[in-house]
């Protein structure tokens, strides 16, 4: 502290002697008094002189008061007083007013003693570890200073506090209760203290997101009204800042957790008549922003793209373009939904279809686009909305060629339209490169070259483009009204916006090189601008201009006899000088604008004059100034060397491009094949059920044949000890009718076993019927083997099944011989017993009727012979059909063995070409270094086969005959 009473003793204005006298004294009397009210006292007396006189209090009573607050915990009053006695000493809130002569000397002395009494506080870890305990308290005297006082802290000294807190057992989880307290001054003074808290610090960002923290931001924010809410509906869209911001893992969090979805109500801004009050458009803009942090272009393009896509899908997307068209919309809040938009359909091939098929709400229904471009060209609009509608431009046709051509496509003969009534988006464009305003000429240029940007099939279509300079005189091309307008020595803005979209539509195209080098002016005022020592405003013009005629050089297909290669460098040479033009073409890469408009797409300028690189052509200007220095030194016999090996690398790529497409061949015939055996696997699987089913069920046949054996032997002792019974007692009605139930038995059983017969007779037949079905493909010769398995195994079954039912009919015969048996004894015995005339009548009756039934059971037996006779015939058929199934199986094998070896060929044949492919592989690769060393850029082979294909189409078609057409 002795350097604070250094600062106190150098004070001019000091307190007066009994105040310092009097604070002293408090001091005493909290650090000795042993009544708790005295203690109290004093703290509050301290307090009410802590704002007056800020530097002796903290001076003198600061490690009393902490005293206090390690001991006096049960008493909140005096913990209230403490707390707001030490936020009043280390705050820099100035309530009282000052000069304005004195008004920055006094803040700066504010600042000093806030930053150094912090430094006091957190010098022991333990105060902030101490007040975060006591923010666990719920009474409102103690929470609330508490939160003020840890939220100046982190004001003052935010990364030393921060780190404390980030070690402390739980820190960050009782400062997130504070947002689900019921008073609303703690939450919201907690949305602030987390704010500080969370500031440029990304471990704290992502415990503070992984505690809940967006649910219940967003639970405030529609608590608030959303947009329509006040002050704290902004604390809470910067809190979300500040954890979104620069943090991958929190936005995929954010994401994850569909809390996207819960930010389209925020734009339901209702009607125009609501008004738009300061707030409002605070809050709107913030959330704007917020959106925008979730598809910056400096994040990854996963996450970008999957945002995106999110967006598009709640509904988000269309809620802006709502917002884009409506009236009465303030301007920064319109320019900035522009940008917003803009950022959200930026590469995103389904939301730049989405925009593109937007229309403004007039009549007739205009595209978006088109409102935006008129908005863009008319110099009576702010500067910042023209650069928003700009780079909304750019986005829609970012990674997106379909644009690309729909843009170009308004451009050409055979789409303007004749009557005039509707204006498009290429003749706005035309309108604006060649108006007065140098502003909208480097916009429509600019917007122009984007609509060209890695797009060859666009760059020769735009060739087509003819322009009608004024009645009575032949139209020219856009290509060739570009170089008049350059050769007229207009504004410089004007010129480097031309000379940007020439360098892009020339890049990457012969053809438009060859267009360009046919106009016999264009070469000499190129050279003749590269040659003069002009000013240091015109250098910029001078590197472009050397950009522009080495990309002449480096595309040229040396098609025009006059302009080849190597005419071109010597022309360089005797007037320019190779060196002097090298020099010329760093002037580009070396301006003060240059590196700005390379660090993000955005054109964000301060001022139209700043306008003058785009994004887009920074990164081409880095990749041709290198190849356009060495093409400049090339020889005339380092160019053929390459134009023979460029033929060499076409040869092999047409190598390459055959083995690739045989080998794509097979792997359709591999498809095929594995596609069949799938197909055979499902039919075996099928097979093996249907004969499992036919197994389980012959089982079951069996137990039941078991059972009705095990029936009819008992059947047959019963009725020998029934006919036994008869001769000794004398019973034989009863004996005969017992005997007539157990036949009756006997012929249900043998009508049971004929239906099961039946029934396995008809699975047999599905089974042959699914084994004819399936030999018509090739590789289903393993499971007819499979398959002629187990029906072997079922024949023998079914040669046991009737085996078993011959042994049953031979028990049959026997039951009928001991029936004949007994019909015998019961004669005899009717012969030997005397009864009355009544009773013999009775007997003899009954003995007829018995014998009727016998006759009638004996008959059925023998039908049921022949039925068993039958089916074994209709068996003996099966066998053959299964004998010749066999013979076709056995075929189908051949076949299989046959294709296999076929199979094999074919995978030895793909060996080779592979080992063959490799080799030529090697080969290529050896000549792209050769290149490399020669300082050709080589491109990969994707590009290269695209390539080969895009010359292939320029060699089918005249250039000439375009024009001819035109």
């Amino acid at each position: 502290m002795n350097f604070l009473r250094g600062v106190m003793g150098g004070q001019s204005a000091g307190p007066q002697h009994t105040e310092a006298e009097t604070i002293q004294k408090l001091c005493d009397r909290v650090a000795s008094s042993t009544l708790l009210d005295d203690r109290r006292n004093a703290v509050r007396a301290l307090k009410s002189l802590s704002k007056k006189y800020r530097l002796e209090v903290g001076i003198q009573a600061m490690e009393h008061l902490i005293h206090v607050l390690q001991t006096d915990r049960s008493d909140s009053e005096i913990i209230g007083y403490a707390l707001d006695t030490l936020y009043n000493i280390i705050s820099n809130d100035e309530e009282e007013e000052v000069d304005d002569v004195e008004e920055e000397n006094s803040t700066r002395q504010s600042e000093d003693l806030g930053s150094q009494f912090t430094e006091i506080f957190i010098k022991q870890q333990e105060n902030v570890t101490l007040l975060l305990s006591l923010l666990e308290e719920f009474d409102f005297h103690v929470r609330w200073p508490g939160v003020k006082l840890l939220t100046s802290l982190l004001k003052q000294l935010g990364p030393q506090v921060q780190q404390i807190i980030l070690v402390s057992p739980m820190g960050v989880s009782r400062l997130m209760d504070l947002l689900a307290d019921s008073r609303e001054v703690i939450r919201n003074d907690g949305v602030l203290l987390l704010q500080a808290l969370t500031r440029s610090n990304g471990a704290i960002q992502k415990i503070v997101a992984f505690e809940n923290a967006f649910e219940r931001l967003l639970d405030i924010i529609s608590e608030e009204g959303n947009s329509d809410g006040g002050i704290v509906v902004e604390d809470c869209l910067i809190l979300l800042q500040n954890l979104l911001k620069n943090n991958n893992s929190n936005q995929n969090f954010f994401k994850e957790g569909s809390y996207i979805q819960r930010m389209k109500p925020w734009f339901e801004v209702g009607d125009e008549n609501s008004g738009w009050s300061a707030q409002k458009v605070t809050n709107l803009h913030l959330m704007l922003q917020l959106v925008r942090v979730l598809v910056s272009p400096t994040n990854p393009p996963g996450a970008t793209s999957s945002c995106q896509k999110a967006m598009f899908q709640c509904g988000l997307l269309q809620q802006l373009c709502t917002i884009l068209m409506a009236t009465g919309v303030p301007a920064d809040i319109l320019t900035e939904t522009i940008n917003t938009v803009s950022e959200v359909i930026r590469g995103y091939q389904v939301n730049q279809d989405y925009f593109a098929s937007v229309n403004a709400p007039s009549n007739p229904p205009r595209p978006a686009i088109v409102v935006l471009l008129m908005s863009m060209v008319n110099e009576r609009q702010p500067f910042v909305l023209r650069c928003a509608v700009l780079y909304c431009f750019q986005c829609f046709l970012y990674k997106n060629q379909k644009g690309q051509g729909e843009i170009v496509s308004t451009l050409l003969p055979s789409t303007i339209d004749a009557t005039g009534n509707s204006v498009s988006a290429g003749q706005l464009l035309c309108g604006g490169l060649f108006s007065t305003d140098s502003l909208s000429n480097w916009c429509a240029a600019v917007a122009l070259a984007h609509a060209l940007q890695e797009n060859a099939t666009q760059k020769e279509q735009l060739l087509r483009v003819q322009l009608a300079t004024s009645i009575g005189n032949p139209p020219v091309s856009l290509l060739q009204q570009c170089t008049n307008i350059l050769s007229q020595g207009s504004k410089i803005q004007t010129r480097v916006g031309l000379l940007m979209l020439l360098c892009t539509w020339l890049s990457n195209c012969p053809i438009a090189v060859t267009h360009f080098l046919h106009n016999s002016a264009n070469v000499p005022f190129l050279t003749g601008q590269i040659a003069e020592n002009l000013g240091e405003e015109e250098q910029l013009v001078q590197g472009l201009c050397a950009l522009l005629l080495g990309i002449s050089i480096y595309f040229n297909d040396n098609s025009l006899e006059s302009y080849k290669k190597e005419k071109l460098k010597q022309l360089i040479e005797k007037r320019i000088g190779k060196e002097n033009f090298i020099e010329k073409l760093g002037f580009i890469s070396k301006h003060e604008l240059y590196s700005r408009a390379s660090q993000k797409p955005q054109p964000n300028f301060p001022s139209p004059e700043y306008m003058i690189f785009d994004h887009e052509f920074t990164k081409l200007v880095k990749e041709l100034e290198g190849v356009i220095t060495k093409a400049i030194y090339k020889s005339s016999e380092e160019d053929k060397k390459e134009e023979e090996v460029k033929k060499t690398l076409e040869q092999h790529d047409n190598i390459v491009t055959h083995y690739k497409n045989m080998i794509r061949e097979q792997d359709l015939q591999l498809e095929e094949l594995k596609q069949q055996v799938s197909t055979l696997k499902c039919q075996n699987e099928q097979l093996q059920t249907a004969v499992t089913q036919q197994v389980s069920q012959i089982q079951q046949h069996k137990d039941q044949y078991n059972l009705l054996k095990i029936q009819l032997g008992k059947d047959n002792q019963h009725q020998g000890s029934y006919s036994e019974g008869a001769q000794m007692n004398g019973v034989q009605p009863e004996e005969i009718g017992r005997l007539r139930e157990e036949i009756e038995e006997l012929k249900n059983n043998q009508e049971l076993l004929q239906s099961k017969l039946t029934e396995k007779d008809s699975v047999i037949e599905n089974l042959k019927s699914s084994q004819t079905s399936g030999t018509n493909e090739q590789s289903s010769a393993i499971v007819s083997a499979r398959d002629s398995e187990q029906v072997a195994e079922l024949k023998q079954e079914l040669a046991t099944l009737k085996s078993q039912l011959n042994s049953q009919s031979v028990e049959i015969t026997k039951l009928q011989t001991e029936k004949q048996e007994l019909l015998e004894k019961t004669e005899v015995f009717a012969k030997s017993v005397e009864v009355q005339g009544e009773t013999e009548t009775v007997i003899a009756t009954k003995t007829t009727d018995v014998e009727g039934r016998l006759s009638a059971l004996l008959q059925e037996t023998k039908e049921l012979k022949n039925e068993i006779k039958a089916l074994s015939e209709e068996r003996t058929a099966i066998k053959e059909q299964l004998d010749s199934s066999n013979s076709t199986i056995a075929i189908l094998q051949t076949e299989k063995d046959k294709l296999e070896l076929e199979i094999t060929d074919s995978k030895k044949e793909q060996d080779d070409l592979l080992v063959l492919l490799a080799d030529q592989d090697q080969k290529i690769l050896s000549l792209k270094n050769k290149l490399k060393d020669l300082g050709h850029p080589v491109e990969e082979e994707d590009e290269l086969e695209s390539g080969d294909q895009e010359d292939e189409d320029d060699e089918s078609e005249d250039p000439g005959k375009d024009l001819d057409h035109i």
